[in-house]
C-alpha cells in the first residue's frame, strides 16, 4: 500500500514561516506530478501548488509569491515552503501524488497548519 508521509505542520504567528515535507518512498517518484492541497473547515479542498516531474510549478493565486514548492527526486520528497503566512492559510494540508495518465492517485494523511496570534 502506497503511503505519503507528511510532516512540518504546526502553529505559527501571522507573518511566520513553515516548511512542509512529504515523503513518498513507495512510488516511482520521478514520474509523478506532486501537489499540495488544503482544506479549511467548511470549505472544499483546493490546490495550493503542484510540481511536475520535469519541475514545472503551478500555484494558486492566493499563495503566489509567498509559497514555494520543490522536489528532491533522490529523496522521493516534495516540500512546501510557506512564508508570510496569514490566518486565511489555516487549514489541513494534504500531499498528493498523481501519475500523469491519472491511473494512480495517492493522498497523504494531512497535516494541520494554524496561523494565529
Amino acid at each position: 500500500q502506497v503511503q505519503l508521509v507528511e510532516s512540518g505542520g504546526g502553529l505559527v504567528q501571522p507573518g511566520g514561516s513553515l516548511r512542509l515535507s512529504c515523503a513518498a518512498p513507495g512510488i516511482f517518484f520521478n514520474l509523478y506530478m506532486m501537489g499540495w492541497y488544503r482544506q479549511a473547515p467548511g470549505k472544499q479542498r483546493e490546490l495550493v501548488a503542484s510540481i511536475a516531474s520535469g519541475g514545472t510549478t503551478n500555484y494558486a493565486d492566493s499563495v503566489k509569491g509567498r509559497f514555494a514548492i520543490s522536489r528532491d527526486n533522490a529523496k522521493k520528497t516534495v516540500y512546501l515552503q510557506m512564508t508570510s503566512l496569514k490566518p486565511d492559510d489555516t487549514a489541513v494540508y494534504y500531499c498528493n501524488a498523481r501519475f500523469p495518465s491519472g491511473t494512480s492517485n495517492y493522498w497523504g494523511q494531512g497535516t494541520q497548519v494554524t496561523v494565529s496570534s
